[in-house]
């Protein structure tokens, strides 16, 4: 047998896929198997042609890239540029190689058996060798790969087994996936036994009118299959014998060759219990395959769903009904391990989305570990599979280049062979922003022919058009779409297929702005079905500042609430040295490294609410069911009422018996006092009992509805000691550390800076405001100050009026922006307290963040947080904690004395413990110092948050115009 490590550099021949894995299939061997995990000896060669002599052990922990084990390869993100300038197919000649080595001990019970090598996933190439003998190579860093070892170990004798793996190779230039670049087995490693007479492969089809048709594939690892073998299976625990089909096709027949037999199980469940994301049954299947006198050879076990999908017309049905796709795309991630994730952690992962009303998840950009898949079938969560294919640096050269193809279409089958069984698994996709050529449609045909049960999607064919039918996609899923053109095709009468965009909302920073509106047009407008937001993550890596090393496994308990422990930070492109990276933009997801969700995630889970309040009428409170397959009997809730006056007021609800789609009014459930003021109803929606992601009580949903507008700002009352300033006409008061000022600026968010809004704001000098040309007037009780603030181009008016007032002091305030300020930050007051107040109290929007374009998730009520708790730790610092719709606010020390401000109307508000400079400045958290006192903005408009970052930037209805603005706030001290 010859060593492909004698072979010409295999690692740089893409026809090359694999030599001696062992076909994929569906059969599960992960129970009985002969776990591999653990310590390994370890080499890091500078090449796979180095020599090792000289290079010393070491150890690593498989599975575990290497690059976050405290060697000297690092982890390197980059987003479309490779990290080595090669072009495809060759690799660089600077090629770190891992060598890993442990003692096999097979047990002498696996005599006269199968023996199987499963290893989980490597990157990117595996080379697997059992005491020095050539076994295996594989090239492709997410599925697992297979081989056969019962000729070359003896059960009950010790070999060795090594892992050779190769970091670059032909395959990373399809492997360029947005996301830090690996080294390593990040997956866990098995060895298993199975009688030489075994299952092959199991295809289950379980459709939604119960019939169940199970197809076995047979192999024998002797030769010619021997006579007499047969299949049976039980539903459950219930033998499939006295109304199933059982059909054997054996060597007898012509069409099945020698070494391969089928058998199919054939037969209609009655009464059965459908499979879908928001009730997710499931049914026991065991398949057994006998021998000729009954004894059993082999098992396999899977859990069915019986559902359909399809597509009708522009619509994608579940079951026969159109759902709405509340998803999200998916990188394996974790802060202390990188790649490898460990089972609690991915239902973690799950259990969260499911909390926060995702029903989708795309595998993006590869398929995940098997475990994913059995927990996105038990919790419900439809999955988009992707396979394992990105050439974003060279996507055009590689779409259609032969030498690639036969890498094509060996990813999209063997994903397609592993996941077939997974009634999660709605949609299959051939890879991400690969661009499109002849390699897809090869892909697409294998998968068309394989599988007809399944859509297909990929979106580089919208290069084609969004309504092509001759591409290798079923549904039009393009990525980062303007609403408005999405919604203009769904108009055009010349909608094909589904809408529903892969990438949609991009959560880079404090990000995801507009969310809401894309719900009301998906919602409203048919042929628009969802789409998936990018993404789930945070990728930022547990580093310690001392050394720049990825911490690794011994980091647990250095994070919580999304903040590493001093000394150490959430590391990002350029973080471990690398030259070539791309910065935090591998920071844009919607929980932090942590799995802390993000303020926005708050705004999708009201958007994804099952309970919704439709409006207030003159007969109660209309609620609708905006769920696809499920009442409201596992739901329980509770009425709040706000109002302004501070009073809030409680009872239990009673839900109405709906079913999807339908609505009810229920009686107003209070009296609303007449001398409240604004009133504010929220429904707060919880689990009635335990659900298999969420114990009893766990919120849902809060819908909300405004009963009562807000009144008149009181009218000011002349009184109070007077209004003091100095000459230069800033205010002073006992209370504030630096007086009331003109802010046009704010810390640039990523998309702001991505975006290219920031930089013109720096352009415009809006970052360095000079206050000028002061005027001061003064009258008994009264003060007017005239400044002007001049930016680099032009120049902004700023009036303000102090008056004494009974308690406390009136400030009017107006802004004039000229015209070349078309698109500022925000338009606002900032002023800052002396130290002492720990306390934030308002009536507004809350308890999270929110911001303008990003409120939907924020009931208006009564809210309390400390002040250290009200800033958001972005992995790049910027703006953040921002309060929207606040009406009134107080900030108090421990001993009760502090600041009350009310506003004129609803504004949003901020109150940190940082300036906006400090935050431009800072790269990392640790790099910030908070001051003594608070940094409070009231801001008369602020501008929109978008995702600009990558895809639309927010609507000019969001943004700060020219003009004038004008706002008014009253200090008391409290």
């Amino acid at each position: 047998m010859t060593d492909p490590l004698a072979a010409l550099r295999p690692w740089e021949a893409p026809e090359v896929t694999s030599w001696g894995r062992l076909p994929m299939n569906a059969v599960d061997r992960r129970s009985g198997a002969l776990s591999l995990d653990g310590r390994w000896r370890f080499r890091l060669l500078p090449d796979p042609q180095a020599p090792a002599d000289g290079v010393p052990w070491s150890a690593v922990h498989v599975p575990g890239a290497w690059t976050m084990q405290d060697t000297d390869d690092r982890p390197q993100y980059t987003n479309v540029t490779m990290p080595f300038r090669e072009f495809p197919p060759h690799a660089p000649a600077a090629d770190p190689t891992g060598v890993h080595e442990r003692d096999l001990d097979v047990p002498a019970a696996w005599a006269g058996r199968r023996i199987v090598l499963q290893v989980g996933a490597a990157e990117s190439v595996l080379l697997v060798h059992v005491d020095g003998r050539p076994v295996g190579l594989s090239k492709d860093s997410h599925l697992a790969a297979e081989f056969d070892l019962t000729d070359v170990v003896r059960p009950g004798e010790r070999s060795v087994l090594r892992l050779t793996v190769v970091k670059w190779s032909d395959a990373s230039h399809i492997e360029d996936q947005d996301h830090w670049w690996h080294g390593g087995i990040t997956r866990s490693v098995l060895l298993y036994a199975t009688d030489p007479l075994h299952l092959a492969d199991v295809s289950v089809r379980a459709r939604r009118n119960g019939e169940l048709r199970v197809d076995c594939a047979v192999r024998d690892r002797g030769g010619a299959l021997p006579d007499g073998w047969y299949v049976s299976a039980d539903l459950d625990g219930e033998l499939l014998a006295q109304d199933a089909e059982f059909d054997r096709r054996n060597a007898e027949d012509d069409r099945v060759s020698d070494f391969l037999g089928e058998a199919r199980v054939h037969t209609v469940v009655p009464g059965v219990r459908t499979w879908n994301a928001e009730q997710p049954e499931l049914y026991g299947l065991t398949v057994r395959l006998h021998r000729a006198d009954g004894t059993v050879a082999d098992t396999s076990y899977h859990r069915v769903g019986f559902r359909d999908v399809e597509i009708a017309g522009r619509d994608l049905l579940v079951n026969g009904e159109r759902i709405f796709v509340r998803g999200i795309n998916r990188h394996d991630f974790h802060p202390l391990t990188g790649r490898t994730v460990s089972y609690d952690d991915m239902r973690a992962d799950l259990v969260l989305l499911k909390r926060f009303g995702f029903n989708a998840v795309r595998t993006a950009h590869y398929p995940n570990d098997p475990a994913l898949y059995d927990l996105a079938d038990e919790l419900g969560l439809y999955v988009v599979d992707e396979a394992d294919i990105e050439s974003h640096d060279h996507a055009h050269e590689i779409a259609d280049d032969p030498r690639y193809l036969n890498a094509f279409v060996d990813r999209v089958s063997r994903m397609v062979l592993r996941d077939k069984n997974h009634p999660s698994v709605i949609i299959w996709s051939l890879g991400n922003e690969s661009d499109y050529g002849a390699n897809h449609d090869a892909a697409a045909g294998w998968v068309r022919r394989h599988d007809t049960t399944r859509p297909l999607q990929y979106e580089g064919a919208a290069k084609r058009g969004w309504a092509d039918p001759d591409v290798a996609s079923d549904i039009a899923c393009p990525m980062y779409a303007p609403l408005a053109e999405c919604v203009a095709h769904a108009l055009s009468g010349e909608q094909t297929k589904p809408l529903i965009q892969c990438e949609y909302s991009h959560a880079m920073g404090n990000s995801n702005g507009t969310l809401a509106d894309h719900w009301a047009a998906i919602e409203s407008t048919p042929g628009l079905q969802g789409g998936f937001i990018w993404e789930f993550w945070d990728h930022g890596i547990l580093q310690r500042v001392s050394d720049g090393r990825p911490v690794g496994r011994a980091g647990a308990g250095l994070y919580d609430s999304g903040v590493a422990a001093p000394g150490h930070r959430w590391a990002y492109g350029g973080d471990f040295g690398e030259a070539t990276h791309d910065g935090a933009f591998v920071a844009d997801g919607m929980v932090f490294p942590d799995r802390t969700p993000k303020p926005a995630m708050y705004e999708h889970r009201e958007l994804a609410a099952p309970v919704r309040i439709r409006c207030f009428r003159h007969e109660g409170i209309v609620l609708a069911n905006h769920q696809h397959f499920r009442g409201f009997d596992w739901l329980t809730a509770t009425w709040e009422l706000a109002l302004a006056d501070g009073r809030t007021l409680t009872g239990p609800a009673e839900l109405p018996e709906l079913c999807p789609g339908e609505t009810a009014a229920v009686p107003l459930p209070f009296e609303v006092p007449a001398d409240g003021g604004e009133a504010w109803l929220t429904l707060r929606v919880t689990t009635a009992g335990d659900q298999a992601w969420a114990p009893a009580g766990t919120e849902v949903c809060a819908p909300r509805i405004r009963l009562r507008a807000p009144g008149p700002f009181p009218a000011a009352v002349p009184g109070g000691p007077g209004v003091e300033v100095d000459d230069e006409g800033l205010l002073l008061h006992p209370l504030l550390a630096a007086a009331p000022t003109l802010s046009l600026w704010r810390a640039p968010t990523d998309n702001d800076e991505l975006g290219g809004i920031a930089p013109r704001w720096r352009a415009w000098g809006l970052d360095s405001l000079v206050r000028k040309a002061v005027s001061v007037r003064r009258t008994p009780g009264r003060v007017t100050v005239l400044a002007q603030y001049a930016g680099t181009t032009g120049v902004v008016r700023h009036r303000q009026e102090f008056t004494a007032v009974e308690g406390g002091i009136r400030v009017e305030e107006s802004a004039e922006l000229p015209a070349e300020f078309d698109d500022v930050a925000r338009v606002g007051s900032v002023f800052e307290t002396v130290a002492g107040p720990e306390l934030l109290e308002w009536f507004g929007q809350g308890p999270w963040e929110s911001y303008p374009d990003r409120a939907a998730g924020a009931p208006v009520g009564h809210h309390s947080m400390p002040v250290d708790e009200l800033f958001t730790p972005y992995l790049r610092p910027q703006e953040s904690g921002g309060r929207h719709g606040v009406r009134r606010f107080t900030l108090s020390a421990p001993d009760a004395t502090g600041l009350a401000v009310e506003l004129d109307e609803p504004r949003q508000v901020s109150v940190g413990r940082y300036r906006a400079e400090d935050l431009t400045a800072a790269a990392h958290h640790d790099e910030l110092v908070p001051r003594a006192g608070c940094v409070v903005h009231i801001d008369a408009a602020h501008r929109g948050l978008g995702t600009a970052s990558c895809g639309p930037d927010t609507f000019p209805s969001y943004r700060v115009a020219p003009g004038v603005h004008r706002w008014s706030w009253t200090l008391r001290v409290l």
